[in-house]
């Protein structure tokens, strides 16, 4: 494999064509080396770019004071930046969270001493709260008291339900009409796009500043409307939204994609960071789930960002309990080696549930896209959330926000709780101390609030397929976790009543005494909730840290771990995809998955094109092609780029020089060049060729031309040229037989290929 990695140019040459990239001018002229919208990026070269940088301010902060002054400003800037993304995301995650609480809570009341306050937030300034009726205060007041003063009866009921219906299709609606008309790729979670341009694709205005701004009003507004869809996810495409935002301010940044793509991947970092708060859990995401390119710096850079994400927002206190975590958990029991049993069986569920709403999910977003349904989105989000609110109001466990369910299928039944799931009948000469209750026979609440978590468990599996990827911001996290939270918590009571009724069973004999405390049902709910966020999106490691950072159960990491691996392994014997990589694909991304494993046995030359019956490759001659075949080349063909070969003859072959260069590059020279017409003639040589004296002046693109592209000859097999595009992030590769050029394969073709290999439609892979 020849495989000509740095050119043997000199220093003045600059490597790659990242130099002064023209010899009539002083300044490189403005847009070389950029990229296209739906490009991809050459990762090289923007590499060598970067090198090239570094080594002039390197040799430049000798001479001067001042100049030492500015290679250390350069040197701190990425610290800057990621201080930056922290301060803004951890703000912006804070305003978001006190808002989806008060909008969600204006659904079904308001607080009349004032109106900004959240249900909780209104009970808590009251001096009339008793502990036994701690939601109820004179201050709030639910809609059908307000209007009407009844707050019991059936007339209330229905009109409590009416408004709660209306509020949710005002808020769905905004969102809808928000996205569509300000910023249409506000919409979905982002994670998928976000994965793509990590591995270097060029979406332009996804990360950009209407997109921000548009996307943290709609997820307010969506989140608030009780939608199934969480905030997590979006949080993420936030975060990199300021990344983006902040890259622009350096030129370090701004002007070399590669480099800003090292700040995205932490900027993902901060975003789970203050989605969970988890910075640690943030970082491990960052590396297992979204990034391509991960260096070790980037790994200390994600650190920073996220803990100083997770700092704003701590400074910010929105959930007013002075913690990070959503849901904080204490439970005060051990688990026990039987448990594992249960733990796995609810690992099991979790992979199924993630392979049947992978594959009803993106069946039911084919048929978005392939019918007349995807042209209405606005008819659809008011359906799915008129169809959500009629359905999730008559359920108490529905019609509350989805973080507050989870919150309470999380919690252990102290002696203090009020909900019906602690509706334990009390044994009447128990004396023990509050927080080490014994297990108890289950009253009729629990039996009650079991029919209810089982429809809601039903309607959340529906209802999610059906939301997820419609035209909001839609995250997923939440959700999965509800769906695993409330199947735990199930069974969690089902194992604990088992126990009670049932201890002289050898299972529960050796750790099950009477009158014990051995089963904590908040328990299954976690590693429930761990197990179906696993199986949707096939995380690990950083699964099981985000879990018990969030729930502040460190104790119980070896269930937590049981359920994810089970999950995983479960899910993965149905298909590999998780559901990020199901929507790169649905909508044909050109990402290259660096798990995906590629076994066939085809050569470069099967995939290289031109094709047996194709027209020869489209190639430009080292010194003897005019200006006009140039331009016509460019007119007639939409190719990235053409390789330079010493004669048409001969085919061998000199460099690589990409369409956009050259098109500026002529464009510019005929502004600022006397004598350059069409008939001049264009060389790539560091020697002007000898013309006749009548001939117009030539062009010299030396500067522009790539002299060490990237090569393999047409044997070398495909599974290596693969791995060469992955982990070189390369866009194209010429293939050569004894320095005879013989065709290029691009990245696109890779993706055809391997398409093909597993029997799929190759033309899905282009973007569309």
């Amino acid at each position: 494999m020849e495989a000509e990695g740095v050119s043997s140019a000199t220093p003045t040459e600059e490597m790659n064509g990242a130099g002064n990239l023209m010899d009539f001018l002083d300044e490189p002229f403005p847009d070389v080396g950029t990229y296209e919208d739906f490009h991809t990026i050459d990762w090289l070269r923007e590499k060598s770019r970067d090198t090239d940088r570094h080594r002039k301010i390197t040799s430049k902060s000798k001479e001067s004071m001042w100049e030492l002054i500015k290679s250390l400003l350069d040197a701190w800037s990425g610290w800057v930046v990621m201080l930056l993304i922290g301060l803004l995301s951890g703000t912006l995650a804070g305003v978001i969270d006190l808002a989806v609480d008060w909008m969600t809570d204006l659904k079904e009341g308001v607080c009349l001493s004032a109106f900004w306050y959240s249900h909780e937030q209104c009970c808590w300034t009251s001096n009339e709260t008793t502990f036994d009726d701690r939601d109820k205060c004179p201050q709030w007041q639910k809609w059908a008291e307000l209007m009407t003063g009844h707050a019991e009866g059936a007339g209330a009921y229905v009109l409590n339900y009416f408004l709660y219906v209306l509020w949710a299709l005002l808020f769905s609606f905004l969102a809808v009409s928000l996205v569509r008309v300000f910023a249409p790729y506000a919409c979905g979670s982002g994670i998928p796009e976000i994965k793509t341009i990590l591995s270097g694709f060029i979406i332009r205005g996804y990360l950009g500043k209407w997109t921000l701004l548009i996307k943290t009003v709609t997820l307010v507004l969506a989140v608030s409307s009780g939608l199934s869809l969480g905030k997590e996810g979006p949080l993420v495409h936030v975060a990199c939204c300021c990344g983006n935002l902040f890259c622009s301010l350096f030129s370090k940044y701004s002007k070399n994609e590669g480099k800003r793509r090292e700040v995205l991947s932490a900027a993902a970092a901060a975003g789970v960071s203050v989605a969970f708060g988890a910075p640690i859990g943030g970082v491990l995401f960052s590396l297992e789930e979204v990034s391509y390119y991960f260096p070790l710096k980037t790994l200390w850079r994600s650190f920073f960002a996220a803990l100083v994400a997770a700092f704003t927002l701590r400074s910010i206190n929105p959930f007013g309990n002075s913690r990070l975590v959503l849901f904080y958990v204490e439970y005060h029991t051990p688990w026990y080696m039987a448990e594992l049993v249960p733990f796995i069986l609810l690992g099991v569920f979790g992979g199924l549930w993630g392979t049947l709403f992978i594959r009803a999910n993106i069946a039911w977003c084919r048929r978005r896209k392939t019918t007349q349904l995807g042209k209405y989105p606005v008819l659809e989000v008011i359906a799915v959330t008129g169809i959500t609110a009629v359905l999730a109001f008559p359920n108490p466990y529905t019609r509350r926000s989805t973080s507050e369910l989870i919150s309470e299928l999380f919690n252990d039944c102290g002696a203090l709780e009020s909900s019906q799931l602690c509706d334990y009948i009390n044994n009447p000469n128990m004396s023990r101390p509050v927080d080490d209750i014994p297990d108890r026979p289950a009253g009729p609440g629990v039996y009650n609030a079991l029919w209810q978590l089982a429809l809601a468990l039903v309607f959340k599996i529906v209802i999610t397929i059906f939301t997820f990827g419609m035209k909001i911001p839609s995250g997923l996290f939440i959700p999965s976790m509800a769906v695993g939270a409330i199947a735990g918590r199930i069974v969690g009571i089902a194992v604990e009543q088992m126990a009670y009724h049932h201890h002289d069973w050898i299972i529960f004999k050796n750790w099950c005494r009477p009158g014990a405390d051995c089963v904590t049902p908040g328990l299954y709910a976690m590693v429930g909730a761990a197990a179906c966020l696993g199986g949707v999106t096939r995380m690990t490691v950083s699964l099981v840290v985000i879990m018990f950072e969030l729930t502040g159960g460190l104790e119980y990491i070896v269930p937590l771990m049981a359920a994810a691996v089970t999950s995983k392994w479960v899910a993965d014997a149905f298909g590999k995809e998780g559901i990020y990589e199901s929507h790169i694909q649905l909508n044909g991304y050109p990402y290259l998955d660096v798990r995906d494993e590629f076994t066939h046995r085809t050569l470069a030359t099967d995939v290289m094109r031109p094709r047996r019956n194709d027209p020869p490759l489209a190639v430009l001659t080292q010194d003897s092609t005019t200006v006009e075949d140039v331009e016509t080349l460019i007119k007639d063909t939409d190719y990235n780029g053409f390789p330079v070969v010493v004669s048409r003859e001969s085919e061998r072959l000199i460099g690589f020089v990409q369409r956009r260069d050259l098109t500026l590059a002529i464009k510019n020279a005929r502004q600022k060049q006397d004598g350059v017409v069409s008939s001049s003639v264009v060389y790539f040589t560091e020697d002007a060729p000898q013309l006749p004296a009548s001939n117009p002046q030539p062009l010299k693109l030396r500067r522009i031309l790539n002299l060490s592209p990237f090569t393999v000859t047409d044997h070398t097999p495909m599974e290596t040229v693969v791995d060469i595009f992955r982990k070189l992030g390369l866009r194209q590769c010429l293939v050569t037989r004894s320095g005879r050029l013989l065709g290029i394969i691009t990245k696109k073709d890779v993706l055809r290929h391997m398409a093909q290999m597993m029997n799929q439609d190759p033309e899905s892979i282009m973007f569309n």
